[in-house]
């Protein structure tokens, strides 16, 4: 559960920034190449393919060379493992009281 748990940090890291969730959410869409995925973004193309590498680095998106570019898309096994590791902590949270008021019950104090 640790390299999930790291796994998930590092895709849940990168979503964080507005830009690179803007740019995950297009590629759910289709694959893109950086200059169409630069279109309508307040950022340069440079600064798309830095998003892009973190993206990458995180295990949510997988470029394919098509010529001379470079296709990203969104990486399943990434977003899988991601899933999984947030499907466990959602077991666990089902498997535990659900708020402070059971504890409140059991001391007699009200809230």
């Amino acid at each position: 559960m640790a390299n999930e748990f790291n796994s998930a940090v590092k895709a849940l890291s990168a979503l964080a920034d507005p830009t690179r969730r803007t740019i995950f959410e297009r590629l759910t869409q289709a694959p893109a190449a950086v200059g169409e995925l630069a279109r309508g973004l307040p950022v340069s193309r440079p600064a798309v393919s830095q998003h892009l590498r973190i993206l990458r680095e995180a295990g949510l998106v997988q470029p394919s060379v098509c010529g001379t570019r470079r296709i990203y898309a969104v990486d399943r096994a990434g977003i899988a493992a991601l899933c999984q590791w947030l499907e466990q902590l959602a077991n666990a949270a089902r498997a535990t009281p659900s708020s402070g008021s059971d504890c409140a019950k059991n001391e007699g104090h009200r809230i």
